[in-house]
C-alpha cells in the first residue's frame, strides 16, 4: 500500500510512520508539506503521491483554545477533513479520518458504542464530529475512528506533564470525576494498521481497554515511575478549565469485536510500554 499519514508531528502520526515505515510505501507530511486548510495545496500534494489510503492525523486538538478559536477549529478539524475526503474521492482512495472520544457528553455511566447517538459539549468535539459527517457525505471509503487520552513518544501529553511536575512540585492535584480510557499511541498505531488492511468501512472505537480517572491515571504514572509524589483528588469544577469535558467518555471497541475479535491490550500494559522509553 501506498499511504499517506497526515500530522506527522503529532504523538499519532509519529507512531504511524515509525510503524509503517519498514512496511509499507509510508509518506508522513506536516504543515511544511501543505495545509490541510488550503483545498488547493492539499491536492497538489496528495496527486503528486497519489496513495491508496490516506490516514489524516492532522487536527487542532487543543480543546480549551478551540473555544476561543471556534473559526480554526471548524476550518482546521471539519473543513480540512472534507479537502482530504475530495481528493481521496477524486483518486479512489480511502480515507482514516481520526475522530475523539469527546463527540458524547458523558451523560452515560457505561461505556459509549458506535451506536450510541453523539452529543458534544466543546467547540472541540463539536468540530470533530461536523469534520465526521463531511467525510461520510463525500466518501464512501471511509473509517472514522474515535479514540481517547492520547500519549505518545513525541509531542506533549499527560503522562510528561505529570513526569515534569514531579519534579517541580512536592504535590499535585488532578481531576478525579472524569472517566475515559488513556491510549498508548503505538498501541493504536497498530490497530489502524490492523484495520486498514480491511475493506470494512465504516466507524470504529479504537482505545486500550479498560477505564480510569485523571486522577487513577496520574497514580498509576508515578507507582510505574517510582516518584514518590503526594497527588490530590479535585473536582471539573475546581479545576475550572474554559471547555466544559464530559463527566464519562469510556468509548467501547465494539464493532472491531463484532467484526474481528480484535482489541488493544489494558491501559495499564500500555502505559508500562511506554513508561520504559520515557523514564
Amino acid at each position: 500500500m501506498k499511504i499517506l499519514v497526515t500530522g506527522k508531528t503529532g504523538q499519532l502520526g509519529y507512531d504511524l510512520y515509525e510503524l509503517l515505515k519498514d512496511k509499507e510505501d509510508v509518506v508522513a507530511a506536516g504543515r511544511e508539506e501543505f495545509d490541510v486548510t488550503d483545498i488547493d495545496s492539499t491536492h497538489k500534494f496528495i496527486k503528486e503521491y497519489l496513495p491508496d489510503i490516506i490516514i489524516h492525523c492532522a487536527a487542532y486538538t487543543k480543546v480549551d483554545d478551540c473555544e476561543k478559536n471556534i473559526d480554526l477549529a471548524y476550518n482546521v478539524n471539519a473543513l480540512g477533513a472534507g479537502n482530504i475526503a475530495s481528493i481521496c474521492s477524486d483518486i479512489n482512495a480511502k480515507m482514516v479520518y481520526i475522530s475523539t472520544d469527546y463527540v458524547f457528553d458523558g451523560s452515560k455511566n457505561i461505556p459509549y458504542t458506535e451506536f450510541d447517538t453523539p452529543n458534544p459539549l466543546n467547540t472541540y468535539g463539536r468540530s470533530k464530529l461536523a469534520g465526521e459527517n463531511i467525510v461520510k457525505e463525500i466518501l464512501d471509503k471511509h473509517y472514522i475512528v474515535r479514540t481517547s487520552w492520547l500519549y505518545g513518544i513525541n509531542g506533549n501529553n499527560f503522562v510528561k506533564t505529570m513526569l515534569r511536575l514531579s519534579k517541580e512540585r512536592n504535590m499535585l492535584k488532578v481531576v478525579n470525576d472524569q472517566h475515559g480510557t488513556p491510549t498508548f499511541t503505538r498501541d493504536l498505531a497498530e490497530g489502524l494498521y490492523f484495520l486498514i488492511k480491511t475493506d470494512a468501512y465504516g466507524t470504529y472505537h479504537m482505545t486500550n481497554s479498560g477505564e480510569t480517572t485523571w486522577f487513577e491515571f496520574a497514580k498509576k504514572i508515578f507507582e510505574i515511575a517510582n516518584i514518590n509524589i503526594n497527588v490530590e483528588p479535585i473536582t471539573t469544577e475546581e479545576y475550572n478549565a474554559p471547555a466544559l469535558r464530559p463527566k464519562y467518555s469510556v468509548l467501547s471497541n465494539y464493532v472491531l469485536k463484532l467484526r474481528f475479535n480484535y482489541e488493544l491490550r489494558n491501559w495499564k500494559e500500555g502505559l508500562k510500554s511506554y513508561l520504559k522509553f520515557s523514564v
